[in-house]
């Protein structure tokens, strides 16, 4: 059966929610703005968690805007600059299903349709209201008859619109949440890359921090291999807010303790150490998901680089005790599971990459012994596989290559490429 995407526009779509923003322009030079704002959030919020009918939510927002035409356009410029990280890395993703994704949404289209349609949705696939202008072009109100104006609205228009196939409902709101209870469609997702709504992840079917996940979890075809909020990202001690909100904005999922405890372990696959810290030879060992160490110091004395090149794992430090390095050790730690790089590992040998556009990057991390490139390459060839570039970099130990490959391959590489003798590490960076 035919699927179907339904997305939501605030929030979900994009960071923030759009009337919000409009008040933010409109209203910038009024001197009583911070109270409409806090009241304009307040009628937001009250609708998204379903303590307020819609309709009224929407009228008195739309009643205090004081906007127009011109503050429009500003807000689509500002909307275009504030589209979520994860629908923007996928946006190969809606140019390839054109007829399945439709974009609905209480917001209104005057400010939707053209941050949305340079991502390949069709215009005829976006639902949303429609504001009501005066001759002077100041918005003076909404077309009321539009179902998506009413409490339930969403449920409403999908009833009229009759689709036939599997429906996936993705958004951060109560509205979203009707659809699922309406029994209209087979999964809500509640997007919590901006926001997340404690009443409404309790009903949902799934809580997907990003489009990856979504995208992951239906085994769709996606930017990235592996959704960056499932890797786990362990910071261990007095690490400074500036450092961990780099990872955290970068998506990761985030762990701040005051010692490496013994329950993550297993399952760490990035760990960023304050100055001080030490990891047991055996406690690394068992770290067998840990793709790279960051350092806010020395880590020459703290733990094992020996033992951690063995394993794959690229170590990022501060050797000079360089106060950059507060950012510069997560960005690093960031570009390596992002890109690939290893530029001023401690461990590694360094490579820094572009990223490579409709192409599947591969990462082969190997002990340096003769023939291993060739190995690899037989693999490509056997499977008639178009390699677009390729990097090979060795110190005495270890050998790291990355090769850009075009995206219609068979699996059965990934795994002929795991079993390669010497093989340490192996993994789809994107």
């Amino acid at each position: 059966m035919k699927n179907y995407y339904i997305i939501d526009f605030d929030s979900t779509f994009t960071q923030v929610e759009a009337l919000d923003e409009l008040a933010r322009i409109s209203l910038q030079d009024n001197p009583n703005r911070e109270a409409i704002y806090k009241q304009i959030e307040d009628l937001t919020n009250a609708a998204m968690e379903g303590r307020l009918s819609f309709r009224e939510s929407l009228t008195q927002r739309v009643k205090v805007l004081e906007a127009n035409r011109d503050h429009l356009k500003l807000l689509v410029s500002r909307l275009k600059k504030l589209v979520s990280s994860s629908f923007s890395r996928n946006k190969t993703f809606f140019k390839n299903h054109p007829d399945d994704v439709l974009i609905v949404s209480g917001g209104f289209k005057e400010f939707i349709t053209p941050v949305v349609l340079p991502y390949g949705i069709k215009k005829e696939n976006i639902y949303a209201n429609t504001f009501l202008f005066d001759v002077d072009g100041k918005i003076v109100g909404y077309d009321d008859s539009n179902p998506l104006s009413e409490e339930g609205g969403k449920v409403k228009l999908l009833k009229q619109l009759k689709l036939e196939g599997n429906i996936f409902g993705i958004g951060d709101g109560y509205s979203d949440f009707q659809l699922k209870e309406s029994g209209l469609i087979q999964k809500f997702y509640a997007f919590t890359e901006n926001i997340a709504r404690q009443s409404i992840l309790e009903k949902a079917d799934h809580v997907t921090p990003s489009f990856d996940e979504f995208l992951y979890i239906n085994q769709l075809p996606r930017a990235i291999s592996y959704p960056k909020n499932r890797i786990l990202c362990l910071i261990v001690g007095e690490v400074p807010d500036e450092s961990i909100q780099i990872l955290k904005k970068d998506g990761f999922s985030i762990r701040h303790k005051s010692t490496f405890e013994e329950k993550y372990v297993p399952d760490v696959g990035m760990l960023l150490l304050a100055e001080g810290e030490k990891v047991e030879d055996a406690k690394l060992k068992e770290a067998i998901k840990l793709k790279t160490i960051g350092y806010l110091g020395n880590s020459k004395q703290q733990f094992s680089h020996k033992l951690a090149t063995e394993m794959g794992i690229v170590v990022f430090d501060d050797p000079r005790d360089n106060p950059r390095n507060i950012q510069s050790i997560p960005r690093r730690m960031s570009d390596f599971i992002n890109r690939g790089d290893t530029y001023l590992s401690a461990n590694f040998p360094n490579l820094q990459l572009s990223k490579v556009g409709n192409a599947h990057r591969l990462l082969h991390i190997h002990r340096n012994v003769p023939g291993i490139l060739a190995q690899i390459n037989q693999i490509y060839a056997n499977h008639n596989i178009n390699i677009l570039s390729q990097f090979l970099m060795t110190n005495s130990t270890i050998g790291y290559v990355i090769t850009d490959v075009s995206v219609q391959y068979d699996k059965q590489v990934l795994k002929e490429l795991k079993e390669i003798s010497d093989t340490i590490k192996f993994r789809i960076l994107y």
